[in-house]
């Protein structure tokens, strides 16, 4: 049985291979909940994997991505992963985003997510 942080290391290496619908569909509950940094919340996988469609058609160009680090606590099932990513918006504006999310497992499969990060400068719609 893999561990939490297998399972955790799993997901981004998924990401990083563009395989975001199937990890999606292996590692997260099909009623998981995702908080955004900004307090919006969806239930679902179907909801998350929408908003991830929706976010990658906002993108006109990656110019890279990484991980800081990847933590977990096996005995509570809670993942840490500090992730950065340098895009360019369909509009023109560039950005390095940074974020860390903390996932909760439960049965192999992420059921509570969040992420915390700070708005880049130019993006908070001001």
């Amino acid at each position: 049985m893999m561990t939490h942080l297998e399972r955790a290391k799993q997901l981004q290496e998924m990401i990083a291979q563009g395989k975001v619908n199937e990890a999606l569909e292996e590692l997260y509950a099909e009623d998981c909940v995702i908080v955004e940094g900004n307090g919006q919340v969806r239930t679902g996988r179907e909801a998350q994997l929408g908003a991830v469609k929706e976010w990658q058609g906002s993108i006109s160009e990656m110019h890279g991505a990484g991980i800081g680090c990847i933590t977990s606590d096996e005995e509570n099932g809670v993942t840490c992963v500090e992730s950065w990513m340098d895009v360019t918006y369909q509009g023109g504006h560039r950005a390095k985003l940074e974020e860390v999310a903390v996932q909760k497992w439960k049965d192999g499969r992420i059921i509570h997510e969040r992420f915390y990060f700070d708005v880049p400068p130019g993006m908070s719609g001001e």
